[in-house]
């Protein structure tokens, strides 16, 4: 972002024509911030949820899979919790400059940083929701036939279901919020425009940046809530 007048001088964008607000630098510039919506705004918006997209996709796939095995390896539970929360406990920037020698200032970095900030959630979530479910009702289920296989997918699974997408919920708006610090390594994401914002004294681009933020965390959230009232039918009486 460039154009700034000089310190002391009217904060004017150098944007076209600006309005009053622009000039005196309002608290938040309605006109400004709709004609810049497709160019400032719109791409870093887009590139966010592609990036918390691939984070939480992957994240899920990755914790997923170890609390499957985990919990059928009960030995295993503790390790990998253990692995998961200390990659959890590292600072967002700290994890990037790790990173960056190995996979440079490149969006890899950021959803490696991404991913490993998903997992202990989820596989958390995972676990304590396969956890769980009452013996009596698993002892019911293997008395009808059903082996393993079908026990986990027809049984625990479908039961473990508020504990999972709660876990995600929760890993998504975490991811939201780390992801604004991308910007650190790449001009990609939300972050990107409250970075610039950062260094000039204009109110509109950081307020508009991290609000849509905010907004997007919400919008994710409500989506996953309505995922898990179609995925979940049963649960529907109790909310």
């Amino acid at each position: 972002m460039s154009g700034f007048a000089p310190a002391g001088d009217p904060v004017i964008p150098d944007y076209g024509q600006a309005s009053e607000c622009v000039i005196d630098n309002g608290v938040f510039c309605t006109d400004w911030f709709a004609s810049q919506w497709s160019t400032v705004f719109w791409p870093p918006l887009v590139d966010h949820i592609y990036m918390v997209l691939i984070a939480v996709v992957v994240g899920f796939v990755i914790a997923f899979t170890a609390a499957l095995v985990a919990y059928r390896r009960k030995w295993l539970a503790g390790p990998i919790g253990v692995a998961a929360t200390f990659l959890y406990t590292l600072p967002p920037l700290a994890l990037f400059q790790l990173l960056v020698p190995f996979t440079g200032l490149t969006l890899l970095t950021v959803e490696i940083a991404l991913v490993c900030f998903t997992l202990v959630i989820i596989f958390q979530a995972v676990l304590a929701g396969l956890a769980a479910v009452p013996d009596d009702v698993k002892r019911s289920a293997v008395g009808m036939g059903l082996d393993s296989r079908q026990l986990m997918l027809k049984v625990e699974l479908p039961l473990a279901l508020p504990s999972i997408i709660s876990g995600v919920r929760i890993a998504t708006v975490l991811t939201v919020s780390v992801a604004t610090i991308a910007a650190f390594v790449v001009d990609s994401g939300l972050g990107s425009p409250i970075l610039k914002a950062v260094s000039s004294p204009f109110n509109t681009q950081f307020i508009a940046a991290g609000a849509l933020a905010v907004l997007l965390a919400f919008v994710l959230d409500g989506l996953l809530v309505l995922i898990g009232r179609a995925l979940t039918p049963w649960t529907r009486a109790r909310i």
